[in-house]
């Protein structure tokens, strides 16, 4: 653990999956009375008040609960929403609010690769916006793509022996949530980081015709690759059970990636974190293995 002083950190959305990996690696480094767990119920969180961090219950659709919250030379994390339906533009600026009444001493949001295009970048972009509008020390980190995004629905590739995307042959570099919160751990933990933008992402950029591969060497089984249009893999997705604006959204998706946005190749990632990024490889062994 440090011995030196650092600022306490505010870590907003910590019992979320990022948030956890966050809340747990900053406990390695800093003592855990200098962590607050922003929570929306506090029993999720129960785990992390028996080991000595401070919880705090607050809503980003409740802005009275962000009041007093945060104090001077805190360091905020705020970690974007995922509810698409509820305007997450706004529940950001409640946060960011109520971060630049307390005269905090950096702002960190989790946001997207500055060269997507997708619907899923929009709100991100707008959040940006009214973060550098603000006035608050900031850093801006684009976390790439999360490679648990593929490997938590390894079942029907599994089951039908083939991995559908609308991606064609485009390449991403996807990293594992853990190595995202170690670069949200160093900019909180660390110096010199204000104002800065980071665009994070794996250190090798794969396809899905490799990942299928890597899916039939770690299991064992034939594992194809079958690329589909945008449209027909809306549909995909509608057909399981997704609303169609969100199969939208995750199509959209696909179709940046076959244009490359998603391939993140800047090394930012894993000089933050000073250790090589996870592989998809790596993250699809650990799945398998359950």
């Amino acid at each position: 653990m440090a011995s030196r002083w650092t600022r306490p950190s505010r870590v907003t959305g910590a019992t979320g999956h990022l948030g956890r990996h966050t809340v747990e690696q900053l406990l390695e480094k800093v003592p855990a009375d200098q962590i607050t767990a922003v929570v929306r119920t506090q029993q999720k969180a129960a785990d992390f008040a028996e080991r000595g961090v401070r919880i705090a219950v607050a809503d980003y659709n409740v802005p009275e609960t962000f009041d007093r919250l945060f104090s001077p030379g805190d360091k905020v994390l705020l970690i974007s929403g995922n509810e698409f339906d509820k305007g997450r533009v706004g529940q950001h600026r409640v946060v960011l609010d109520a971060a630049k009444e307390a005269g905090v001493a950096l702002f960190a949001y989790t946001s997207a690769p500055g060269g997507l295009t997708a619907a899923l970048a929009d709100d991100h972009r707008a959040t940006e916006e009214a973060v550098l509008a603000s006035g608050v020390p900031y850093v801006l980190l684009r976390n790439g793509w999360y490679n648990e995004n593929y490997t938590e629905h390894l079942a029907p590739v599994l089951e039908h022996g083939t991995v559908v995307h609308a991606a064609g042959e485009g390449r991403l570099t996807s990293a594992a949530r853990a190595d995202y919160a170690a670069a949200a751990v160093a900019v909180l933990t660390g110096e010199g980081h204000e104002n800065k933008t980071y665009e994070l992402g794996g250190d090798e950029a794969w396809d899905f015709a490799e990942f299928a591969a890597e899916v039939a060497r770690h299991s064992g089984k034939e594992i194809s690759y079958a690329p589909v249009s945008v449209k027909a893999y809306t549909g995909i997705l509608t057909g399981a059970g997704l609303p169609e604006p969100l199969a939208a959204v995750f199509a959209g998706v696909d179709a940046s990636i076959e244009k490359g946005e998603l391939a993140v190749l800047t090394g930012d990632l894993s000089r933050l974190t000073g250790r090589p990024a996870t592989t998809i490889s790596a993250s699809i062994a650990a799945a398998l293995k359950g």
